[in-house]
């Protein structure tokens, strides 16, 4: 850790959160005639590239300046007052928790941002693209910097516009449906969870979450907290997504553009989770041993269903999507993370939130893989691919090949690599969860989760054998055309996610030590 004062942490973490949305702002004006480089598109989508550039380096500074002794303690907090009739203040800091996420969100954003320079989505105005991507930024990084309950709302909600019109405009075949879908689902979800936070900050006399934390459920009766768990969660749930909440997902990730997808999957999803971890885990504890065993059963129906779709759309001449099994795959992944949290264990909890970046690191990357491989040859469909390429991607496109099994291997939790130890922290958790838990449940559950990670195993082998393990064609075969290896940009967009996914596998203690004790404290209402 460096010694950096508070004040200027403080003014690090509004820069990151604010920072996005006066780029979005400036985005949309005319650029300078000595900044427009070859064309205005050029020039605004360069600018993208430096606020989201910009945005991230505030992110690194955060985390080097975190004092990584205490990551149970808020840092870099700002606390004013904004509609004192209310209650609401303008609360921001982070802790071991929410510090991870930050970072998670500015990295793929910026990669993002780096991709679009290159391979600009076809659509409407770049400037709007660049602008739109800003906002969202903002709104998912001030998620998790926010503790206060009606402004957590704000930034849950503040994301859904800009990924609508993401979705909505620069999308691929029925983007529209998808985009419509999309926002459907997760506002009529909202709707009921802002019920939910009203509940809470109304019973309790406060909306501050640090406060709530802290009282551990002591203001709130066992009832409220019931009514609060089932409002909130089901807001939460959808967002996640949790089955059988989760219909929306595949449609937005098939129609929407691979920057789209990889933002959707790498940090929208975590917001759901994240709420439940921050909000109803340390303020409603009683209403979360109540739904707890409920939780965890729909996580593990979504971890078998989601592996069972996946394989199914991975058969031979089921013209099965890539980009709609590796949607189906996060809500078997998100159910590891769900299935966590339900413990309502530091050792599950803790898995769910490593997860929690895995499933970010590795879906990200394996998006960007997608995108890439539609780009060459036109289509996601696999049996299309595998006439493509003849199956036969590793000796065509090594690297690109060997990219695509390092992201499938990664994602079925291979020991090493980010993607295990949560779902293995998870499974734990569920071996032995929280006192008042039915454990003989918990058990069943867990070997329900088990069966799920046989299942994620053979449908990602699957895909790697028909697309990556076919002879390749004879180099002189006329009707053998030529198929792209990886290009610098992609190097640069991917690499960082190849090398933090197996950083985290072969160092999780860089990442368990930020969360775990700050868990323990969550979980302890602010007492350990």
């Amino acid at each position: 850790m460096i010694d950096i004062s508070d004040t200027v942490l403080q003014f690090v973490l509004v820069v990151v959160v604010a920072g996005p949305l006066v780029g979005a702002g400036a985005a949309l004006l005319p650029a300078p005639p000595g900044l427009r480089g070859t064309s205005p598109d050029q020039a605004v989508l360069r600018h993208g590239v430096t606020v989201t550039g910009a945005v991230l380096l505030a992110a690194l500074v955060l985390a080097v300046g975190f004092d990584h002794d205490h990551p149970a303690t808020m840092q870099a907090t700002t606390d004013i007052s904004w509609i004192p009739a209310l209650d609401v203040r303008l609360h921001f800091g982070v802790d071991g928790i929410s510090l991870p996420l930050v970072v998670l969100t500015a990295l793929l954003t910026f990669l993002c941002a780096l991709y679009s320079y290159f391979k600009m989505p076809a659509g409407p105005s770049p400037r709007a693209f660049v602008a739109l991507l800003l906002v969202l930024e903002s709104g998912t990084l001030a998620t998790f910097a926010v503790l206060d309950l009606l402004l957590f709302f704000l930034a849950f909600e503040m994301v859904l516009i800009p990924m609508y019109f993401l979705i909505a405009r620069w999308g691929g075949a029925q983007k529209a449906q998808a985009a419509w879908k999309f926002i459907l689902y997760t506002l009529l979800g909202s709707v009921v969870m802002l019920l939910g936070l009203l509940v809470i900050g109304l019973d309790s006399g406060t909306f501050d979450m640090v406060a709530l934390a802290t009282d551990n459920g002591s203001g709130m009766t066992k009832s409220v907290q019931v009514m609060a768990v089932l409002a909130i969660g089901i807001g939460l749930a959808v967002k996640t997504p949790m089955w059988p909440l989760h219909s929306w997902l595949p449609d937005a990730h098939t129609a929407a553009p691979t920057v789209g997808s990889v933002l959707l999957a790498g940090v929208l999803l975590k917001m759901g989770t994240y709420g439940f971890v921050r909000i109803l885990l340390p303020a409603t504890p009683d209403g979360m041993s109540v739904f707890a065993p409920y939780l965890a059963a729909f996580a593990v129906v979504g971890i078998i269903y989601g592996s069972l779709a996946c394989l199914a759309l991975a058969r031979k001449g089921a013209g099965g999507d890539l980009k709609r099994l590796i949607a189906y795959s996060s809500v078997g992944h998100m159910g590891f993370v769900l299935l966590g949290i339900s413990t309502m264990t530091p050792t599950g909890v803790n898995g769910a939130l490593f997860a929690n970046i895995g499933h970010g690191l590795i879906t990200g990357l394996l998006f960007f893989l997608v995108g890439a491989l539609k780009d060459r040859t036109g289509s996601t469909d696999l049996d299309a691919l595998a006439r493509e390429t003849g199956g036969a991607l590793y000796g065509r496109a090594p690297r690109l090949g060997g990219l695509l099994a390092f992201g499938a291997v990664a994602s079925l939790g291979l020991p090493g690599l980010a993607g295990f130890w949560g779902e293995m922290l998870a499974l734990f958790g569920a071996f032995r969860p929280a006192e008042g838990l039915h454990r003989g449940a918990f058990l069943t559950f867990m070997v329900i989760a088990g069966i799920g990670t046989l299942l994620t195993a053979a449908y990602l082998l699957i895909v790697v054998r028909r697309v990556c393990m076919g002879a390749p064609p004879a180099a002189d075969a006329p009707d053998a055309p030529r198929l792209a290896d990886v290009q610098g940009y992609e190097f640069a967009s991917w690499t960082p996610l190849v090398a933090l996914t197996v950083l985290a596998g072969l160092w999780p203690a860089l990442l368990l030590g930020l969360t775990d004790p700050a868990v323990q404290q969550l979980l302890a209402g602010g007492k350990a």
